[in-house]
Formats: structure tokens, C-alpha cells, sequence
């Protein structure tokens, strides 16, 4: 989200740290409970779901089926919230079979209930569809599902290419355009790895950030981690969910697949031949361009920086989260260490090669 500087001017993330992204005061079981029976006719059981920022609710009605109860955090912009909105209605029309949450309108017919609470907030309130699966980091990993992971995240890219928002060129502390701007945040990481993700943002500076603006550009989901993927509970080779498009914004769509890869980067002798599954996979689907190749693995890497700097930082400011917030910190530390090993050039082949590109 894009925060104004005191004279209106846009600030940079660092200058003006992000409190929208805390966790919102929280929403009673009981309420959510009655606000589905009274806004959409659900009689249904109520469980919490965990969110970084949001009320999240699973529904799960007298007749089986599930749904989501999602209660926007109050500080959030109300142009972001439609933004998310938007983009899942204009995916189920692009792209019927992507496995993306439907949105439910209410019994008055709107996609989207500004509501007042309790505690005199103002909230926006959806109901979308619950998909179910098992999450992808609880799954067994496997070639068939990295590759249909890339197949996913293409389509998914493609559906959103020509879809347009007035909220999608919000300023978002995850966009990896806006890497540089988390130095000053670098305290908060411990001593010891400092020096690495301060040499990551460097390599980033130097060779990606001066190429993203020539890359298409386009809106992303731009958090295509394992928390926001369930696949299939029985064969779990293939993705049955792709969820939280609470990250979503307007960045180079490049990005996108550099943060996807992140997450399948192993902590083994050869780092990247997982991500490289899943990375030809897309390509089959959505062919890169040469430019894009060239900048994958400084995006990659600087992904993983990000998750570390982020985190850290957001632990620090919101202890009680604290759990929640550093679920992918230790990963992406050995990741990182693994893929600070590579040279670069040769990891710039293997992704060329494993795309059957020269």
C-alpha cells in the first residue's frame, strides 16, 4: 500500500513503516457466524483461519460446503480490497479452471458489505469459496506437482494480463521492484547474516533493478508461496487452490515467477533443479522473454533477502504474531545460503537449458 509522506508526497516503505500490514482487532467467532446467516443465508459452522492482516473465517454449512468469511483489515485501502475483488471475478470469466476462490455476492447482491463493528470500525466483508486441499507445504513434493505449480502460475499470469485497477500500482512493502528500499530495515535481521542479504540487495541493485522497467509489466499475485497453495489430498500431484491475493499488485510479471521459484529452491547440492521444474513449465505455458532469463536468479535470491529482512523486522514489531510471521524465515535463510554458492552464470544456464533455451 502506498503511504504519503506528511507533505502528500509518496514516501519510501522504509521511511514510513507499514502499520495496515498488523493484525487487525479481532473479530469474534460468534460474530462471523451471525454475519453469514444474516448477509448470505449460511447456517454454518465456524473455524478462524490464521491471516497476516485480515479476519479470516472458514464456513462450513449444513449442507458440507465451505466457504471463506473475509473481513478486511480497517486500515487497509478500500481501492486494494476492490482490487482483489476484481481480479478473482475477471479470472473466473479469463480462465473458468483456474483453481482460484469465486467470490459470493450477499443477499442484497453486492460482491463486496462495508460494515460497522463493535469497536467503531468500518470493514469491508466478502465471501469467497474455500478450496480444499492440502496446503503445499504440508505435501509431498514431487516433480508433477512443480511442474503443474508452473503450469498454474502461468495461467494465472496470463489471466490478469489484461486486467486493470485503479488500486493496482499501490506501493506494497512485498513488491521486489521496491528491494532497495528495506536496507534501513536490515537491523533487525541477526548479526550473523547481515552481511549476505546486504551483498544479495547489491547484486540486485546493480544488475535487475536498472532492466525491471523494459520487462513486461502487468498484475500479479506476487505471493505464490507454499502457505498460498493447496494441491490435491489424495494424488498430491497437481494444485488445487491458489489463494490470498492479499499481495496482489502491478509489478514486472517476472517478479511474479522469480517469488514462486523462490519457495522451490532446495537446500540441497543442487539448489535450483526443483525450481527449474517448475520454472520450464511455466515457460512452456507463458514463454519468457531472453531479458527475463537474464534477471531470474538476482530476483530469485533477492525474494529470499526479502523474506528474511521483512520478517525479521515484523516479529520485532509484532511479537504476539511472531509465530505466524517467521514461518518462512529459517527455509529461506538455507536457501539463500545455497544459492549464494552458485555462480551465477551457470545458474542462468541451467534455467536456460531446463526451458530448452540456448
Amino acid at each position: 500500500m502506498e503511504i504519503p509522506a506528511p507533505d502528500g508526497s509518496p514516501a519510501t516503505i522504509a521511511d514510513h513503516p507499514i502499520d495496515t500490514l498488523r493484525a487487525a482487532s479481532a473479530v469474534p467467532e460468534t460474530l462471523a457466524q451471525r454475519l453469514a446467516a444474516e448477509h448470505y443465508g449460511l447456517t454454518a459452522a465456524v473455524h478462524r483461519l490464521d491471516s497476516e492482516r485480515d479476519q479470516n473465517f472458514r464456513l462450513r454449512s449444513l449442507s458440507g460446503h465451505a466457504y471463506v468469511l473475509k473481513i478486511a483489515n480497517p486500515a487497509e485501502d478500500r481501492a486494494v480490497t476492490n482490487l482483489q475483488t476484481e481480479a478473482l471475478l475477471h479470472l473466473a470469466a479469463a480462465d473458468p479452471g483456474l483453481p482460484v476462490p469465486r467470490i459470493f455476492p450477499a443477499r442484497n447482491g453486492m460482491t463486496e458489505l462495508d460494515l460497522t463493528f463493535d469497536d467503531g470500525s468500518t470493514r469491508v466483508v466478502r465471501l469467497l469459496s474455500y478450496l480444499e486441499g492440502t496446503p503445499m507445504h504440508a505435501a509431498t513434493g514431487s516433480a508433477a506437482l512443480r511442474r503443474d505449480l508452473g503450469r498454474c502460475a502461468a495461467r494465472l499470469t496470463r489471466g490478469l494480463s489484461d486486467f486493470s485497477h485503479c488500486g493496482a500500482n499501490h506501493k506494497l512493502l512485498w513488491d521486489l521492484q521496491h528491494a532497495t528500499e528495506l536496507r534501513p530495515l536490515i537491523d533487525a535481521v541477526p548479526g550473523d547474516r547481515r552481511g549476505l542479504v546486504e551483498d544479495i540487495l547489491d547484486g540486485f541493485e546493480t544488475r535487475a533493478l536498472p532492466i525491471l522497467p523494459q520487462l513486461p509489466n502487468q498484475p500479479v499475485h506476487n505471493d505464490l508461496n507454499p502457505h498460498n497453495v493447496v494441491v490435491d489430498p489424495e494424488t498430491q500431484a497437481g494444485v488445487a487452490g491458489i489463494i490470498d491475493f492479499g499481495d496482489l499488485t502491478c509489478t514486472a510479471r517476472v517478479n511474479d515467477l522469480a517469488i514462486t521459484a523462490a519457495y522451490q529452491v532446495a537446500d540441497s547440492d543442487d539448489p535450483l533443479a526443483p525450481a527449474c521444474e517448475m520454472i520450464a513449465a511455466y515457460h512452456a505455458e507463458l514463454p519468457l522473454e531472453p531479458a527475463e532469463f537474464g534477471a531470474l536468479f538476482d530476483l530469485i535470491a533477492t525474494r529470499m533477502a526479502m523474506t528474511i529482512v521483512i520478517s525479521s523486522w515484523r516479529a520485532a514489531r509484532y511479537p504476539a504474531n511472531r509465530n505466524y510471521i517467521l514461518r518462512n524465515n529459517a527455509a529461506a535463510w538455507a536457501r539463500l545460503q545455497r544459492m549464494a554458492a552458485l555462480s551465477r552464470d551457470q545458474a542462468i544456464l541451467q534455467i536456460q537449458r531446463a526451458c530448452d533455451v540456448e
